[in-house]
């Protein structure tokens, strides 16, 4: 589905990227990860046909700079920074929709489903928006439209618990039918997402490794926390992934998303000093239901 052959980009004379070359297969889940600078952002631009490079690079058998209208067609994509556009929400979502030939009210659909309200901010300019709601827009346009591939650059970075456990469903539906590119600079935020593993280090790949799917990406963990002592700014964390008092004061419960696992444990480690019991278990009604 996707070709790099022997790609290389410099800029001022310095290499970032050397001599790269990827194969990326139909339904692949791929987290490209590397620290900043390994040359993931330029790997992605080069796809989306905004640089020139030496190598050559397809998309579904086109190359991304000839025939870069068709390309982008094919692609939704969520970029890391959001663009400083100016015009309203409404227009945004419509021109959008209009590019790629879709329906803005789908686009709408899944932005409402991560909880932004668009009927309240449909006239503010873009720009204005918070992080959050500018990400959730973006992840809405690109999802709510129909592409071959996905390629999300730190894509849950700004959403809320609540909104990365509905936007791992949403990935969920897709995962059969699109190829997926989700580039990060910490492989714990994207592992469970994925089922291969790209590392970029200095240009040129330095892993590729096909990974097991472990946890489904639409599943949920139930989780309960005991303090020995009460500490404030933990209660907060937790109240954070919507977690509740249970019994007793000290107790604290809530549900994880399955692939946000990985990051709900880094924020226990954090409070290790303070965690007196801590159980993560498999939801056995959300099993049930699946099946």
């Amino acid at each position: 589905m996707i070709k790099f052959e022997n790609v290389s980009k410099t800029f001022k004379k310095r290499p970032v990227l050397d001599q790269v070359s990827l194969h990326i297969k139909e339904q692949n889940r791929i987290a490209l990860v590397g620290s900043n600078g390994a040359g993931k952002t330029t790997l992605i631009r080069c796809l989306l046909g905004e640089y020139n490079y030496e190598g050559s690079v397809e998309v579904l058998g086109k190359n991304p700079r000839i025939d870069r209208r068709d390309v982008l067609k094919r692609i939704g994509f969520v970029p890391q920074l959001p663009p400083p556009l100016k015009m309203p929400v409404g227009e945004l979502i419509r021109f959008s929709a209009g590019i790629c030939g879709s329906n803005p009210a789908a686009m709408e659909d899944v932005a409402t489903k991560l909880g932004l309200d668009i009927a309240q901010i449909r006239s503010q300019s873009f720009v204005k928006l918070s992080g959050g709601q500018k990400q959730k827009l973006l992840i809405g346009i690109a999802l709510g439209r129909e592409c071959d591939v996905l390629m999300m650059d730190e894509p849950a970075a700004n959403l809320d618990p609540e909104a990365r456990h509905i936007f791992f469903n949403l990935l969920a539906e897709r995962q059969k039918n699109t190829t997926m590119i989700l580039s990060s600079h910490r492989l714990d935020e994207v592992a469970s997402l994925v089922n291969r593993v790209v590392e970029l280090d200095r240009g040129k790949i330095v892993l590729d490794d096909y990974v097991a799917d472990q946890v489904d990406m639409d599943s949920i963990l139930i989780c309960r926390v005991t303090m020995n002592r009460d500490e404030a700014s933990f209660a907060n964390a937790l109240k954070e992934w919507k977690f509740k008092p249970g019994l007793g004061e000290l107790t604290w419960e809530g549900q994880v998303a399955g692939p946000d696992r990985l990051r709900f444990l880094g924020v226990i480690s954090r409070y290790a000093a303070v965690v007196k019991s801590f159980a993560l278990e498999p939801n056995e009604k959300s099993q049930e239901a699946a099946q």
